[in-house]
């Protein structure tokens, strides 16, 4: 293989890549998002400079499901988003993710700096519950639950639109700044990337929204330490099925350069 043909390739290895190049289309991803009051210390710690925290103490717990998602497949992953500001302007930090396949996490940690890790997330519907889990090395250490469609934000049971201000409401806020931290060593163990990364998500279409009432459980885990930002109280919880494009991001903070 040439010189051309490996700068073509779109990850490694040389023989199979593990994901394809972007940009990368998801169909009918299903989030339930719980929203609590945490820690303000605890989220200050959990914020790489120069982002601050937005003050409100509040943090995002997420359970995703993904059935369709080009280049990657079928999966789910659960973990934190934190609601901060990086010079003024209001963006949400990825500060924990897991998931349950190999493809993703490579592709999320190479080109964005997801801090994705292997474990086993689920979200599934019980009874009348939505209910999310987070298992890592066999042990649980998240559960979000919320009642399973009660309270309908954008549809009714006619499928008709009913709060065309609440999906465009969903939509701003599923489009604002989404930043990671993204650590990639060199050959010798020093830092070859580190950067803030910055990506915001395209062509979102809602397909249902509701909110409710929520819980969340999480267990103090060495290795998963979600636990780390701990629950005083719940605000709420949201449900949403929509269609989104995840497109390559930017750089928005480099720790290299002087």
């Amino acid at each position: 293989m040439n010189s051309k043909d490996i700068l073509n390739l779109p990850s490694m290895p040389l023989a199979s890549p593990s994901y394809p190049k972007g940009p990368y289309r998801f169909i009918d991803r299903e989030y339930m998002i719980i929203t609590y009051e945490s820690d303000p210390a605890a989220i200050r710690e959990q914020l790489p400079e120069p982002l601050e925290p937005d003050g409100s103490n509040t943090v995002l717990y997420e359970f995703i499901k993904m059935p369709d998602s080009s280049g990657f497949g079928s999966y789910t992953e659960s973990g934190i988003v934190i609601p901060a500001k990086y010079k003024g302007k209001a963006v949400n930090f990825t500060s924990q993710m897991y998931l349950d396949i190999e493809s993703p996490i490579s592709g999320g940690r190479e080109i964005w700096g997801f801090p994705k890790k292997l474990a086993n997330p689920t979200l599934t519907t019980k009874e009348d519950t939505l209910t999310g889990t987070l298992d890592y090395a066999g042990e649980r250490v998240a559960l979000g639950t919320m009642r399973y469609k009660q309270e309908h934000l954008t549809y009714n049971l006619h499928d008709e639109v009913v709060c065309t201000s609440c999906v465009e409401t969903l939509t701003q806020k599923m489009s604002k700044t989404q930043v990671n931290l993204k650590l990639i060593p060199d050959v010798d163990g020093t830092p070859a990337i580190a950067q803030l990364v910055a990506y915001e998500l395209a062509d979102i279409d809602i397909k249902g929204a509701w909110s409710g009432a929520a819980r969340l459980h999480l267990i103090p885990h060495v290795n998963a330490p979600v636990a780390d930002l701990p629950v005083k109280k719940v605000v709420g919880g949201m449900h949403f099925i929509a269609d989104i494009t995840l497109p390559y991001g930017r750089v928005l903070h480099d720790y290299l350069l002087p």
